[in-house]
Order: C-alpha cells, then structure tokens, then sequence
C-alpha cells in the first residue's frame, strides 16, 4: 500500500463530510456559547468549594449551563459521578422502584451495565435485581427499533422506563440518531404516558443539530471525559431532562433532603466549564479522525461503520480487521501515536465481563478518556476494533497513519 497516496485519496474522499460535520459543530457551538452568555457566566462562577458546598453558585450555574446545551429543562453535572455507568446507575435508581421493569429496546446495554441490572449468575451487590426491580430487553429487527414489540411490551403495567443506548457499544449495531430516539419517545408516550424514556447517550453528544432530549427523550445521561467535557474535564458525569426526573437523581447520588444542594466542586470547575466550551468542537476533530481512519482501512480492504461519508450519530468508529495479528498491529500503531505511553505495546487480557480477551490502546492524558484518541476491541472474529476519540484531527491523522504503517509491516 501506498502510504502518502492513500493519504492523500482519504483526504479528497471525507472533504465532503468534512463540510457537513463542521455545519453541525458551528451550530451546536453557537448553542453552547448562547447558553454561557444567558447564564451570564463570569470569572467568579471558576471558584468551586470545599467541604458540604453549600451555595456554590459556579456548581448550580454550571447544570442551567449544560441544560441550555443540551436542550434538556434540567440537568445535574458533578464531579462525583466517577464514570458514564457510575452516571447510568445513578439515573436508573433515581427514577425506577421496587417491581418496576426497566425495558431496553436496544438490545443488551453495553457490558459494565451488567452487574447494575444483575444479569447473569454473579448478580453485582446492590444491583437493579437485589432491588425487586424487574428487566426485559427487546433485540433489534434489521438493526432498527422493534415498535411491534415494544407495543405490545408496553401492555405490562409493571413497565416503566424504556431504556435505549444511542451508541453501538461493543456490538455490531447501527448507532441511533436522536431524531430516531425521538421517534420512540413520541410512540412510547402515545400509548403510555407514565413511561420514563431514558437514554444513554455516552459518545453522542454534540455530534449531531440537536440531542435526544429536544426530540423528547425524558433522561439522559453520559460522562464527562467522553463527548461533553471536551477534552479538559478530569472527571464526572451529567444527568440531564425532566425537571423532576432529574431531582429524583439528584437525591439518589446524594441523599434525600439534600439532593442537589450540597456536593462540593474543589477545583475543577473551570475545566469543566471550559470543557463544554470546547465539547462541539472536539467531538468535531473526533468525527473527522473517524472519517479518516475509515477511508483509510478501506483501502487496506477493511470494512468499516459507518462509511467514510456516512452521518455520523456518535465518536464510534469500527473497522473490520479480519485477523488477530492486523488487529493488535493496528492497536500498537495507535498507542504509538498517543501523546502519552507511547512506549507501551498493548496486549490481550482477560477482561471481567468479556468472553474473549480484550485488547485497549489508549495514551490519553485522563485516564479512560474515550473523547481522547483510542482503540480497543475482544480478540475474536471478525477481529473488530472500535476507534474513539481525537482531540485534534492532526493528531488523530497521525496516530491512524501509524496503525497503517503498523500492518504494512506486519
């Protein structure tokens, strides 16, 4: 393969798409930029808080900021929330009971979820089942929302939350748009009112106009070291939707009576701030690392989702690389472009959860940061990789060009 001209037919092949994703990160940056000006943000609100945090008014500007942005009525961000499944489970307890059903439509939500529902024989301690709160889920037909199903599912009383997760995770899956999110949250309040449409809409912010929230999502929640804290945020999560959804999660995370009104922001309230700030542009320069690096392998014949020009709906990008050694190739070549641990040679392990061996490339400078340059996939076939991530397109391109130059040589 010819490196420098597959580079350059790459490069000709996205400009297109190129266009259309920075129209979409102008206009969700402009919402962005509205909200902060409404909000009247100021130098003040970067002080943050010890202790309780009580009146931290740089914490309860920062939810009206990232309400507006996500054009949700509420929405809760914190530090405290440790992950995108530590943010989940805080949401699923807050708003589900003892005999409600949580009803996925999207298949089985993405493993870490496993031991907050309690599938499988080895149930997680304090899980959704210990609780006397029942699952179901709903497979999808020809990779899209089965509404036949879910009409009928929808029949159970006992039913209360539709549950979807926007991004493919690790599965072979079409990633939904939030005008189709939409769709579902208008079809589910059709037939029952009383059902809470939650999302999980880790790797899907900003990506698209608008948010599942605007096309009538009731929930959502995500991680801040992935599409919405753009970069900087060093940790935490958001909760965002309905007013009073959002309230029963906030007396979840921390306890009844206090709800949102203690939880202190130390630090980091500038970095998040300014993370939001940046979000739509670096999701922007993740897109486009994700266009590249699907031109690219198809060149070498890989087959990737979604295409090169395809819409893209999240950051997820997999390519197809048809044996173990292209793929552990293709991981080296990215840990070596990675501003950190570059050294490091990525191997197989056994991770819990998985069935196979699990193999993760990621030289980020925040630990498990998905919005930065990534790979990782299960060693098994079709040797899939899922590729995540880059803070600037440069230096995506570059990592890309040597996960290239890694299989060329192998």
């Amino acid at each position: 393969m010819n490196i420098k001209a597959a580079d350059q037919k790459a490069m000709e092949r996205i400009a297109p798409a190129i266009e259309q994703a920075e129209q979409i990160a102008f206009s969700t940056t402009e919402r962005v930029l509205n909200a902060f000006r409404e909000e009247r943000v100021s130098e003040s609100h970067f002080a943050g808080s010890t202790g309780y945090g009580y009146g931290d008014r740089g914490r309860d500007t920062l939810d009206k900021v990232f309400a507006h942005a996500l054009e949700a009525e509420d929405c809760l961000v914190r530090p405290q929330f440790i992950s995108g499944t530590h943010t989940l489970n805080v949401a699923l307890f807050g708003v589900l009971r003892t005999n409600d059903i949580m009803l996925s439509v999207t298949g089985k939500p993405y493993d870490t979820l496993d031991e907050v529902i309690g599938l499988g024989e080895n149930t997680g301690e304090g899980s959704l089942k210990e609780f006397g709160i029942g699952y179901r889920q709903l497979d999808l037909k020809d990779g899209a929302i089965d509404y036949n199903a879910l009409e009928e599912a929808l029949k159970d009383p006992a039913v209360r939350m539709v549950f979807l997760q926007k991004s493919k995770g690790y599965q072979d899956r079409p990633t939904l748009s939030s005008e189709e999110i939409g769709k579902v949250a208008e079809f589910t309040h059709s037939l029952r009112k009383d059902v809470v449409v939650m999302v999980d809409n880790c790797y899907g912010e900003f990506c698209e106009e608008h948010e599942p929230t605007y096309y009538g999502a009731d929930l959502m929640a995500g991680s801040l070291i992935k599409n919405a804290g753009g970069g900087l945020a060093p940790t935490g999560g958001y909760i965002a939707g309905r007013a009073d959804l959002v309230e029963k999660c906030a007396c979840r995370l921390t306890s009844p009576g206090i709800g949102r009104e203690s939880g202190c922001t130390l630090n980091v309230l500038r970095e998040l701030y300014q993370g939001l700030f940046l979000a739509p542009h670096t999701v922007l320069q993740a897109k486009k690392t994700a266009m590249y690096a699907a031109a690219m392998c198809e060149e070498l014949g890989c087959p990737t989702a979604p295409s090169p020009t395809d819409p893209r709906y999240d950051i997820i990008q997999t390519i197809t690389l048809q044996t173990p050694e292209r793929m552990l190739a293709f991981c080296k070549g990215i840990q070596s472009g990675s501003p950190v641990d570059s050294f490091v040679t990525p191997a197989p392990w056994e991770m819990p959860g998985y069935d196979a061996p699990v193999v993760m490339a990621a030289g980020a400078f925040v630990m498990g940061a998905s919005i930065e340059l990534s790979a990782d996939g299960p060693m098994k076939p079709p040797y899939i990789v899922f590729l995540q991530g880059g803070l600037t397109f440069e230096s995506g391109r570059l990592g890309i060009l040597r996960a290239i130059e890694e299989m060329n040589d192998d």
